[in-house]
């Protein structure tokens, strides 16, 4: 199985998109499973490496990081695929504080 970060790198259409979603919600869902098994310090991020866990949080992080790095720009995303673009912003809701 394929991780996230390397699943954003071939979204290039609306088929990869909706495939590199299905991942981030089998991975949310597998976080919160280990959660329930091991809690983790509610300091850290949690089992999955989850660092919001909320749905506000969760958007909260990914409108941060769009308006931090110009919704990509300044990492050097490409404005020329919108699908990875858009994989990268929800991948960011689960991992930017």
């Amino acid at each position: 199985m394929m991780k996230l970060h390397d699943l954003i790198e071939i979204v290039d259409d609306e088929n990869s998109f909706l495939a590199f979603v299905e991942a981030l919600k089998k991975d949310r869902e597998n976080a919160i499973a280990l959660e329930k098994k091991n809690p983790s310090s509610p300091h850290d991020s949690d089992a999955g490496g989850w660092e919001n866990v909320t749905i506000e949080s969760f958007l909260e992080a990914a409108h941060a990081w769009a308006i931090d790095s110009d919704f990509g720009a300044s990492q050097g995303l490409s404005s020329d695929n919108i699908w990875k673009k858009m994989a990268t912003f929800l991948y960011c809701g689960k991992i930017y504080e």
